[in-house]
């Protein structure tokens, strides 16, 4: 018994490595499938800022609306915005690949499954990690994934982010201390020079509902089954009682 426990257990650890990513992130995030203003607005971010490079071919956006509630109506007035797409087609874009690779270098992924793949957490952070950087073709970087072909298209929203440095008693691979104050420059510290139309903390609560969404759209099942749980504990548990009497009728006279 114990070998095919420890069998399971390395059976199951380059799942779990595979799952997160492989990345370190600074941010964290929990998704609640059960915030459906949050998967709404997650939405509506998604098709105006994420769409118009990456598809989502695994879901449609009959099976979007019916999960998180938005009406047919209003997801056909402000969610398709493509004469060519209906309420049930799936989620897919104009671009070809092959003209993503010409414009950016790399054809932009399909995000249907990008945060079983990835994570929450390194979506979360990559989204929260762009800042400007001149030296780049498209003028900006990101701090988790260096040299991304992907423009900051969530700029006007946050604002124009930089890279700034700041002095901290924490050591610094390859510096050494200022002989004055013994602290080190540390260069990763991400600030919003100019303003964009949110607030800060507006941005962040809009990119986790972002990554809400993609988290969603990365097991639509998952709000269904949710929704069951309860109800199959419920029968579990009074089909557990009734099983107990049964089985106390059944073994009275052999007592």
């Amino acid at each position: 018994m114990k070998k095919q426990l420890f069998a399971l257990l390395f059976a199951l650890l380059p799942i779990t490595a595979f799952a997160a990513g492989g990345a370190s992130v600074p941010h964290s995030m929990d998704p609640d499938l059960s915030n459906k203003e949050s998967l709404q607005n997650g939405m509506k971010l998604y098709v105006n800022y994420c769409m118009g490079c990456h598809s989502m071919e695994h879901q449609r956006f009959a099976r979007s609306a019916e999960d998180i509630g938005i009406p047919q109506d209003l997801v056909e007035e402000n969610l398709i915005f493509s004469p060519d797409l209906a309420f049930n087609d799936q989620m897919q874009i104009a671009m070809h690949g092959g003209d993503g690779e010409s414009w950016f270098g790399v054809a932009p992924p399909d995000l249907s499954l990008m945060s079983r793949l990835r994570g929450t957490d390194y979506i979360y952070s990559y989204l929260l990690g762009f800042y400007r950087d001149p030296s780049q073709p498209l003028g900006v970087n990101n701090t988790v994934l260096a040299a991304s072909a992907m423009p900051n298209v969530l700029e006007p929203l946050q604002g124009v982010q930089e890279m700034v440095c700041a002095e901290t008693d924490q050591p610094v691979a390859g510096q050494s201390p200022d002989p004055l104050s013994g602290k080190y420059q540390s260069c990763d510290v991400l600030k919003v020079t100019q303003p964009g139309a949110m607030e800060p903390d507006e941005f962040e609560e809009a990119i986790y509902d972002l990554t809400n969404f993609l988290a969603y759209a990365g097991e639509p099942s998952k709000l269904q089954a949710q929704a069951l749980a309860p109800k199959v504990l419920i029968f579990i548990i009074i089909f557990g009682v009734i099983a107990y009497f049964l089985k106390r009728e059944y073994w009275r006279d052999v007592h």
